[in-house]
């Protein structure tokens, strides 16, 4: 038997960081998680921990890093990752990942919960260094403008075509980068592409609208060369109110969670580097 690729880390690690310059508080509200890899196999296969750096270890050292600041979560991901590949001699590669927890300002120091989830997942080696943001759990529903129809049918087909339906998902993004870039920036304007494209697009698919998602956020800076999308089919039917004596002319509308299809893909911008270790 030999040991296959490996690795290890802290999942969910929660910080929360209160800035209190001046009267107006800033909120920054993270979940972190850190992975390793390298030269582990003798933990595996002997037991011998001294090339382990404990989980633990890397927990405390998120909290100790945010002891400075944290700033935007890609630079505070880079400063993560390369910290544990320069600083423990049997790791070669580090991945840390962040979810930023949006809240919206109340007052000076109050706040409530918005919509979306930004994201970053820095992969660090001795040579290199690779940056995808991104933002998830971004819902989104469009009334009309909305078709499908014109599919493949087999004997187990019973879905019936539709020109008119509601649309909705929950967006999963993740853009690599180039290069380094305003991070902050970057990431207001691939936010407003992917809800830009998702309202001004008359839909035939979901997979239609993933491509010109994915196409908008290209669009956005020189850094951006690949998108990834996954959006679940949050499906809305339509109720059958005839039973009752009544008309449904496209207003009530059955919600379901489960079972849902799911539309994943990629859109590249032409000529784009290879990704390397950015998806790792």
């Amino acid at each position: 038997m030999e040991l296959g690729d490996n690795r290890y880390g802290k999942a969910g690690i929660r910080l929360v960081r209160v800035d209190r310059d001046g009267p107006e508080h800033a909120l920054t509200d993270l979940t972190v998680s850190t992975t390793l890899a390298g030269d582990l196999a003798a933990t595996h296969l002997t037991g011998d921990n001294a090339g382990v750096l404990p989980t633990d270890t890397q927990k405390n050292t998120v909290y100790a890093f945010a002891r400075d600041g944290v700033g935007e979560i890609e630079d505070f991901a880079l400063r993560l990752a390369r910290h544990f590949v320069d600083s423990t001699p049997t790791i070669s590669r580090a991945r840390v990942h962040i979810e930023q927890h949006n809240w919206d300002r109340l007052g000076a120091h109050s706040f409530v919960r918005g919509a979306g989830t930004r994201t970053a997942t820095v992969s660090a080696t001795e040579d290199g260094q690779w940056v995808v943001s991104g933002v998830s759990d971004l819902v989104v529903l469009n009334t009309t403008d909305s078709e499908f129809h014109g599919f493949h049918k087999d004997e187990y087909t019973t879905l019936a075509e539709t020109d008119d339906r509601v649309l909705a998902t929950a967006v999963t993004a993740q853009w690599r980068h180039t290069g380094p870039t305003d991070w902050a920036l970057s990431f207001t304007a691939a936010r407003a592409a992917l809800l830009g494209a998702f309202a001004a697009t008359h839909s035939l698919s979901l997979q239609q609208t993933l491509y010109e998602m994915g196409r908008k956020v290209l669009e956005t800076g020189e850094t951006v060369a690949e998108v990834r999308l996954s959006l679940p089919n949050k499906h809305h039917f339509l109720v059958d109110l005839a039973p009752f004596g009544l008309d449904n002319p496209g207003e009530v509308f059955h919600a379901a969670d489960r079972p849902y299809g799911l539309i994943e893909g990629a859109v590249v911008k032409p000529g784009a580097p290879d990704p390397g270790l950015a998806w790792w």
